[in-house]
């Protein structure tokens, strides 16, 4: 008759749950309430309009794992197994500029069928990352227990000494050479670990040299050095630009001058201009 509610047989009503959008989390909440009051299946089924099954179904679920929300999908397993993820770790920590090509072959039949990119996105989870190596002074042993001894006598300086610091150093610039390009593996923060490094000496092919300055307050002069720089290019270079330097970079009169061991720095007549001029030096 018309007028009268039509009423759905189980299967009809499947058909249609089937091509409408899923139950709300709220629904199978009060699915499971009636359940819990005692109100069987199909009672529950009519109550809600929903298939006997799919009640069957959200009370299981509930039962089973003490939740109705949606379960995460296993999905297919990982190709990279943890064991196989720390093998691959050890590999570059071990050499950090080892390719992802060598880690396979040195994987060999541990590394099943797994690509170069899979290599690549196992290392980056663990926070490796292909950067440029930075370059670095080749450091000697008596270098290092130089600048050990350097740091261990000015433990005690606070900040307000470090900022009329003017410090000084020359720099190699290369125009053609072993350009190179190198990646390496490291984590963010170990740049600097010896390991993660590419060692540099001041020869090698055509270059231009500089010598410059800096402080706290920013850079000073900076000045190209003509040939081969010797003592008496050194000092006048120092008589030109190192007073002129402190005044732009604001130190006052009570700054502190700064240079390495390099042998034209620690010569007596340049240690004697230092004196003469009366300019602290360290």
């Amino acid at each position: 008759m018309h007028g009268e509610k039509q009423k759905l047989s189980a299967v009809d009503l499947w058909t249609v749950m089937a091509k409408t959008k899923e139950l709300t989390e709220d629904l199978r909440l009060r699915i499971v309430a009636a359940h819990k009051s005692g109100k069987g299946y199909k009672t529950i089924s009519k109550c809600f309009e929903v298939p006997v099954a799919t009640v069957q179904s959200i009370i299981k679920k509930y039962k089973t794992f003490r939740t109705v929300k949606n379960l995460r999908v296993r999905g297919r397993k990982p190709k990279v197994t943890p064991v196989l993820a720390r093998r691959i770790v050890r590999e570059v920590k071990k050499n950090p500029r080892i390719t992802t090509k060598a880690i396979l072959m040195n994987l060999g039949s541990a590394g099943g069928n797994i690509s170069r990119q899979t290599v690549q996105r196992t290392l980056h989870t663990a926070g490796f990352h292909g950067r440029r190596p930075r370059r670095t002074p080749l450091l000697q042993i008596r270098h290092t227990k130089a600048h050990l001894a350097f740091a261990n006598a000015h433990l005690d300086k606070e900040g307000d000494f470090w900022s009329s610091v003017l410090w000084s150093d020359e720099t190699k610039i290369e125009l053609f050479g072993h350009n190179d390009v190198a990646f390496i593996w490291h984590k963010k923060g170990e740049a600097f670990n010896p390991k993660n490094t590419i060692p540099t000496i001041k020869h090698g092919s055509v270059n231009l040299m500089f010598w410059g300055c800096f402080s706290a307050g920013g850079p000073g002069n900076l000045i190209t050095v003509n040939g081969t720089m010797k003592k008496e290019q050194y000092i006048k270079i120092l008589n030109n630009n190192i007073r002129q330097s402190a005044e732009k970079l604001g130190l006052g009169h009570q700054w502190t001058f700064q240079h390495d061991n390099d042998p034209k720095h620690t010569a007596k007549v340049v240690k004697k201009w230092l004196a003469d001029k009366n300019i602290n030096f360290f």
